[in-house]
């Protein structure tokens, strides 16, 4: 960086803050924006539960709440994979191919070896997802894919592959140890051992994010990639690292899927890519990238999931589910639109006073 600025004296200045991602940018505007829509998520999930609850009292039920937060749980480990990609304004449309392999494999292995340990079967469920995100790290990075044309391939490429392996058959919960099982249906102080694994991994996740240099470094390559790199970052292998966490979550979560649902067959997690995407922009995940928290993600697929439950307990049909995901998709994209506006105007009268 030393080096660029005795050879471009007068450019030097200007870069480097631009580099640095949002917050630099903005001056901590953009932090402002991004915590008003999180809090402003959390009042929408609050009102949604009052609102269901008052229409219909049973709402609040235990198992109603237990449902939400294990249905909740893979949703929000996969959208925050996504949050990582989306970040660097890249997209991963094959978490939900990846899902389906990854839990109809751990359930084979459980097959073939019923006594292997449970930390055994979620580090294959990792692997397998680590291979999935390994193929979109090399084809978007050192191919020059585009991402959203790499991943819609590898989905169509991960679930063909598993119709062919599983020619019909599937993994039923009977083939699966108790203790592979109380990974959904245990509790610890209450909260269900799945939410309290997926709580484990978002906290990880968004340290890595806030805390970490190479997490910082994804919020910079989707500010400005040109700027990252002449900062000095590695935007491919960034990149590539997206991937791999991507596809090492979704790789997880195929393996927290056959806990929870115990049964797995060819078609398992087909088209969850679309809630993944829907709860990422709907929790303030920009999909220009450079903007989003692991915080907000979550908050989305809280509000996804919350407005799932709700429906069925009002008897709505279930096709407005659908309908809702897009109008909300529709908002979000709009807000972001408007704020990114905003901040834009707000820049440029500082830089002409300035």
């Amino acid at each position: 960086m030393m080096r660029h600025s005795h050879t471009h004296p007068h450019p030097a200045p200007v870069r480097p803050p631009v580099a640095g991602g949002p917050l630099a940018k903005t001056g901590g505007l953009a932090s402002a924006l991004a915590k008003s829509r999180e809090t402003t998520l959390f009042v929408v999930l609050i009102l949604l539960i009052v609102g269901t609850a008052l229409a219909r009292p049973q709402f609040l039920n235990l198992q109603n709440l237990r449902d939400v937060l294990l249905n909740v749980s893979i949703i929000s480990l996969l959208t925050a994979g996504m949050t990582v990609v989306i970040l660097m304004r890249h997209i991963d449309l094959s978490v939900g191919s990846t899902v389906g392999i990854s839990a109809y494999a751990v359930g084979s292995l459980y097959v073939a070896f019923p006594h292997m340990p449970v930390i055994v079967a979620l580090a294959a469920g990792l692997v397998i997802g680590l291979v999935a995100g390994g193929i979109n790290a090399l084809l978007v990075a050192v191919g020059r894919v585009p991402s959203l044309v790499a991943t819609l391939s590898t989905l169509y490429i991960f679930r063909g592959a598993d119709y062919a392996w599983v020619h019909g058959g599937q993994i039923n919960a009977t083939s699966l140890p108790d203790a592979y099982s109380r990974l959904a249906t245990g509790v610890f102080f209450g909260v269900p051992t799945l939410a309290l694994i997926a709580i484990v991994v978002l906290i990880g996740l968004s340290v890595y994010l806030k805390q970490f240099r190479a997490g910082r470094e994804h919020y910079a390559i989707g500010s400005n990639p040109e700027a990252a790199r002449l900062a000095g970052v590695n935007v491919e292998r960034r990149v590539m690292s997206g991937f791999l966490l991507s596809g090492a979550i979704a790789g997880f979560a195929g393996a927290l899927w056959l806990a929870r649902f115990g049964t797995v067959d060819a078609s398992t997690a087909k088209g969850i890519e679309l809630q993944v995407v829907a709860a990422a922009v709907v929790g303030s995940v920009a999909i220009t990238g450079g903007v989003g928290t692991i915080l907000g993600a979550t908050l989305g697929a809280l509000v996804l999931g919350v407005i799932s439950i709700a429906l069925v307990v009002l008897r709505v049909s279930p096709f407005w589910e659908q309908a809702i995901q897009g109008a909300l998709i529709v908002v979000a994209i709009a807000a972001d639109t408007l704020l990114a506006r905003s901040v834009a105007k707000r820049m440029i009268r500082k830089r002409d006073h300035g």
